[in-house]
């Protein structure tokens, strides 16, 4: 029995606890944040196996704001609370501006072109001022509102055609899809995916299965590959195969919008085209060709597609949701876009500044269920303090914005749907005091973030001004936003449509 006990205390002596006081010791030595205990090699990986969402942001009750990780061998910080947020993108906003290398930067971002992943230097912020200045300015955003109110208007017709004058069960989740590729498609070739008369039917809904199956995947930013380079080379999951697969079919769907474009001449009829995200981007490759090649055109593409589709359809259908689920919102809703834009005219985006009922229920959709719950990973370029606590060069940093917009220390009744919480904080600086963050923060915001705001609540407007709505069937909201990183819906969002009596004749005529 002595040998056996000196055996495993040999064990432990040996290879466990070097690790254990490299980690525990050194951590207070070096004045890292709070951490619970890592194994050896694989560190907190263990905590990640199951809803790594809600496990995080148990951790950061449990040890504070400013939590300390390490996965495998790369340190991870997960910040979970505004004054935290704000100091990493405001004193450390340019030392957090760099991405870490991943397996999915590897393979779906063009070598690491498309703006939302490049490194932080030259490259970033050329396409950072080509997407800001050319695509998404206040100047370039006004030149495409008629493109949204036409596809709202399409739209609503479409779906007006679609209930043929009776209440149909609708898959909502499909239709808004069908009007979010079809936007961005307008936005950047000048032509629709799914035409009107197969919106709805058969060879739309397998349509918009198609690009779904393209564009917005369950594929994430961060696996554990990235952190035990082992199980990239025995292909843990099959993952890099999925993500090789991927980028396969988006190669290939933006080749053919490329070749479709550049075989049409340019005539009276198409001439509308040169003023599409394709037209631009071809227009800068001839004058400046050794800088726009075809991975760095196809890869604003993507993410204008990515961007433009997965987190507007996705936020639009939680906004739906929510409604449903509270009739009195949808109702006072309703009440306010009957008042302020009334029946003889679709609602367009010249409406929505007088709809500040309309913008809160949009910010509390996205606090309650951000479309992407943790944001995009960052990553230091060197050492700095967080909370007063010190952070090592190269550490990923992970922002919980989830955590952050359900704190009951920073919102009140945090689980509750209350639009009404927003009337009373227009005045707040930016992200709202840095508690409402969807978007980001920092030079790696999102950039879209008022382009998707405007169609989102575009196309949510008309829906509630044209058409009365019941849900389909009760749904627990919590379990069909479930805990992973990358929001995946249980179902698709049903609902039953009836277009409203006095919009009829409007309806008939768009």
């Amino acid at each position: 029995m002595e040998n056996q006990y000196n055996y495993y205390l040999t064990i432990f002596l040996v290879l466990i606890f070097p690790f254990f006081y490299k980690y525990f010791f050194n951590s207070r030595r070096n004045n890292l944040p709070p951490s619970p205990l890592a194994f050896p090699i694989i560190g907190h990986l263990y905590l990640l196996k199951n809803k790594p969402l809600s496990t995080l942001t148990s951790l950061s009750a449990k040890y504070g704001p400013v939590l300390y990780l390490r996965y495998g061998s790369i340190p991870v910080l997960i910040v979970s609370s505004p004054s935290a947020v704000e100091e990493c993108f405001t004193k450390n906003d340019i030392i957090f501006a760099n991405r870490p290398r991943t397996m999915a930067g590897d393979w779906l971002t063009f070598n690491y072109t498309a703006y939302i992943w490049a490194p932080y230097g030259q490259l970033w912020k050329i396409l950072r001022r080509l997407t800001v200045m050319e695509l998404l300015s206040s100047n370039s955003l006004q030149k495409t509102s008629n493109v949204r109110d036409q596809e709202v208007v399409n739209f609503t017709r479409s779906l007006f055609k679609f209930c043929n004058g009776r209440s149909r069960n609708v898959d909502l989740t499909n239709w808004i899809c069908t009007f979010s590729f079809n936007l961005m498609n307008k936005i950047v070739a000048g032509r629709h995916l799914v035409s009107e008369e197969d919106a709805g039917m058969g060879k739309g809904i397998a349509m918009i299965e198609r690009l779904k199956g393209i564009f917005i995947v369950d594929l994430p930013v961060l696996n554990m590959c990235d952190f035990l380079p082992l199980l990239r080379w025995i292909g843990y999951k099959g993952l890099e195969k999925k993500m090789r697969l991927v980028h396969n079919q988006r190669n290939e769907f933006l080749n053919n919008l490329l070749e479709e474009f550049r075989l049409e001449k340019v005539s009276v009829v198409n001439r509308e085209k040169q003023n599409t995200l394709i037209g631009t981007l071809l227009s800068l490759q001839e004058s400046e060709p050794e800088f726009y090649t075809e991975d760095v055109i196809k890869s604003i593409m993507l993410v204008i597609f990515i961007a433009g589709t997965d987190t507007s359809s996705t936020s639009l259908q939680w906004a739906m949701r929510l409604l449903l689920a509270h009739p009195e919102a949808l109702h006072k809703l309703r009440a306010e876009i009957d008042s302020q834009v009334g029946n003889e005219h679709l609602l367009n985006e010249s409406d929505l500044t007088k709809l500040p009922y309309l913008h809160s229920v949009i910010n509390e959709t996205l606090r309650l269920y951000p479309p992407v719950p943790l944001l995009l990973p960052h990553y230091s370029s060197e050492d700095c303090t967080v909370g007063g606590y010190n952070v090592p060069k190269h550490t990923i940093l992970l922002v919980n914005i989830w955590a952050i917009q359900r704190d009951p220390q920073v919102w009140k009744e945090p689980n509750e749907f209350k639009p009404e919480r927003f009337e009373a904080m227009e005045g707040e600086k930016e992200g709202f005091n840095y508690k409402l963050i969807p978007f980001g923060m920092g030079r790696r915001s999102c950039p879209g973030a008022t382009m998707g705001t405007r169609a989102i609540s575009l196309a949510l407007g008309a829906l509630i001004q044209c058409f009365d709505w019941q849900s389909a069937g009760e749904e627990n909201l919590e379990l069909s936003y479930n805990s992973r990183i990358n929001i995946q819906k249980i179902k698709s969002l049903e609902a039953i449509c009836t277009p409203r009596s006095n919009f009829v004749q409007l309806l008939s005529q768009l």
